[in-house]
């Protein structure tokens, strides 16, 4: 009895309204992660964390260094990633440092252990990023050259983000107690395990398996 052959699974197409309510999704997720972060003396990697840097030691809005600080990385990733991902990055990184900097006006924390700020900022981080990364969209900084990595040489986003992140926070220790450090390099890894088991090439696809 011939068989008859299965057709390749496509990967999901997202219309604009989809992509508008993942980028607001992911970002408000985020926002979340950085407002969790703040209150608890805590920082986390890429770009993020040296606006995390640069905002304790000058008192400078967060929002603002990090949209500032982001801005070199988008020819890196017009080149490399296409115009659709680099657009959206410049808007998820705008809505970030809008919903980072509007946040203390709506929500304030009375107590937060750092340990619980840094498993639930690195999660919640890691989701929003997933959610940005299957929209093809970003925060910039080393989630493009992650992103980049893993499409065109393989290399797992999550690793690689594991590094660069590790490697940032890791310079906290000249600016931060060194607890809070530890506390930042755990919420570092909790994010990037996240995104290493479940950002995967072809694991995001239409259909049945």
């Amino acid at each position: 009895m011939p068989v008859t052959p299965v057709a390749p699974v496509s990967a999901l197409h997202h219309g604009p309204g989809e992509d508008v309510l993942a980028l607001f999704t992911g970002t408000l997720f985020v926002s979340m992660t950085m407002v969790l972060y703040a209150q608890a003396g805590l920082l986390t990697g890429s770009t993020a964390g040296i606006a995390f840097l640069l905002h304790y030691l000058s008192g400078w809005p967060f929002g603002l260094v990090f949209f500032v600080i982001n801005l070199p990385f988008y020819w890196f990733s017009w080149q490399r990633m296409g115009r659709e991902f680099t657009l959206k990055t410049f808007a998820a990184v705008g809505m970030l440092s809008l919903l980072t900097d509007f946040a203390p006006q709506v929500m304030h924390i009375d107590y937060l252990h750092p340990l619980y700020a840094a498993l639930l900022g690195g999660f919640l981080l890691g989701t929003g990023c997933l959610f940005l990364a299957r929209h093809r969209a970003s925060l910039g900084g080393a989630t493009i050259v992650s992103l980049y990595l893993q499409q065109a040489h393989g290399i797992r986003a999550g690793k690689v983000h594991m590094i660069i992140d590790c490697a940032i926070v890791a310079m906290a220790f000249f600016v931060v107690p060194p607890e809070r450090v530890a506390y930042s390099i755990l919420g570092a890894i909790a994010m990037s395990l996240f995104l290493w088991i479940n950002h995967r090439p072809g694991r995001y696809m239409g259909g049945v398996r």
